[in-house]
């Protein structure tokens, strides 16, 4: 008998984190942020001691399933961490960028608590620099894709391509239970299958039972050739009009997407005359990661990189560096697209640029990726006629467009499709999506495959 609890990714999409408790031990997939209305969660104790988890395995880098680790550390966990080399990679960057910014966060709360003398009522950052250090100087395995691993007598695993971003995985672990070998299965998060930038998922052959996510289970996404044509109609008519293109995007792989798209359309002259701004160093740095994982590429990525030695050089691209290089952005009128972090507009440099922009209706904002419930960028999505930036209330008059074709999570078709080739599949779970996509989605499962679901709670126990 296998038990998993869940503590987070439970009826919504961020804080990802479960322990499967099998053979006697406490194996966590995944630690991942809040974000968004649930956000609070971060700064509470941990609902477990940390220093019980004796292995913990990531599935991808993003924030919402690695951004409590170097917090789990500090309270005690001590033992190995698996993950494929590229998710290391990218950890380190995201998780030095988000000590940076919660502790430039802090320090500015603080002042301004202080002068108010409160400043005792100012919570501190989850972790520092120095956290997210030791983070990387745990014994940290990194085995290859189909590389089966042990992770401890009796249990083993295996890391297959979930085509999410760089380095994801789905993961298969496999346990004796009594004479039979059974195996679970986390989805982390799959990708879309556009083939745009990188491999598409791999099929998971066989599994007894299913953690599946569902950020997308009630809908299903236009096809990539009409997202493309979309993206292009909203750029060039936004360029043409003498006005401004302002792209919230994640720093991993939807960044890229948009470079490989922007790249395509100016080497065949369908590009008017811009700037394009790629104004987040994060972004920047793992940009520069996908030619070192070259394998991981798309066919048509890595042809292209073979024949122009990179794919995300060209000549209106313009990768901004410093606070300064950013400011001076908005002193430019017209012409320009910017892409800035961050994704669900909760930080970053997007927000400045929301502030000289969005007010303006020659200008266009185009979202590009999932926007959870509680952040900036869900607001404007879902309608919103004047937003708060920097404690100042400004209107909402640029052009508002959403463009899911472009998502690194797969649809309702795609996840129903990728579950209907497991063989042997006797429980499913659903985590990772908010409450209406999974009850939608559960129907969707029994009704077109015959197989009932459920759905996970928060800090509640599952057997199987």
């Amino acid at each position: 008998m296998a038990k998993v609890t869940s503590y987070g990714a439970t009826e919504e999409v961020t804080g990802s984190c479960h322990i499967l408790e099998v053979e006697g031990i406490n194996i966590m997939i995944d630690c991942g942020m809040f974000q968004g209305e649930e956000e609070e969660l971060n700064q509470g104790p941990f609902s477990f001691d940390a220093s019980e988890i004796d292995y913990l395995l990531l599935t991808h880098a993003h924030l919402d399933h690695v951004g409590r680790v170097p917090k789990l550390i500090k309270e005690g966990f001590e033992g190995k961490i698996f993950s494929t080399v590229a998710t290391k990679e990218l950890a380190s960057i995201i998780l030095t960028d988000s000590a940076k910014i919660m502790n430039e966060d802090f320090a500015t709360k603080y002042k301004k608590a202080a002068r108010k003398a409160i400043e005792k009522k100012v919570l501190p950052p989850l972790y520092g620099a120095e956290d997210v250090q030791a983070t990387f100087n745990m014994q940290w395995i990194n085995p290859e894709y189909e590389e089966y691993f042990e992770i401890c007598e009796g249990v083993s695993a295996v890391f297959r391509n979930a085509g999410h971003i760089l380095g994801a995985a789905f993961i298969e672990i496999s346990y004796m239970d009594e004479n039979d070998s059974r195996t679970v299965v986390f989805s982390g998060d799959i990708g879309n299958n556009n083939g745009l930038v990188l491999q598409n998922l791999q099929k998971c052959k066989r599994a007894d039972t299913l953690f599946v996510e569902t950020t997308y289970g009630d809908r299903n996404h236009k096809p990539l050739d009409e997202t493309i044509a979309e993206f292009k109609e909203v750029v060039v008519n936004t360029l043409n009009a003498k006005g401004n293109v302002l792209i919230p995007s994640f720093a991993v792989e939807r960044t890229q997407e948009l470079l490989y798209v922007l790249r395509e359309m100016y080497e065949n002259n369908e590009l008017p005359k811009c700037t394009i701004f790629l104004d987040s160093p994060m972004a920047t740095k793992t940009t520069k990661l996908y030619s070192k994982y070259f394998e991981q590429l798309s066919e048509g990525c890595q042809e292209n990189l073979r024949e122009n030695g990179d794919i995300f050089d060209f000549e209106p691209l313009v990768y901004t560096e410093t606070p300064e290089d950013s400011k001076t952005i908005n002193e430019i009128y017209g012409g320009t697209i910017i892409i800035a972090g961050s994704g669900m507009c909760n930080g970053g440099r997007i927000a400045r640029h929301f502030k000289h922009r969005i007010w303006d209706p020659k200008n266009s904002v185009v979202f590009v990726g999932f926007q959870a419930a509680g952040t900036l960028g869900r607001e404007i999505v879902d309608g919103a006629e004047w937003i708060k930036i920097y404690n100042e209330d400004i209107i909402v008059k640029a052009s508002i467009h959403t463009i899911n074709g472009f998502s690194a999570h797969a649809d309702q078709k795609s996840i129903l499709k990728w579950i209907s080739k497991i063989k042997n599949l006797q429980k499913v779970f659903l985590i990772h999506g908010e409450k209406e996509s999974q009850i939608n989605f559960k129907s969707a499962l029994k009704e077109q495959l015959d197989i009932d679901a459920d759905i996970v709670q928060f800090k509640k126990s599952v057997e199987f």
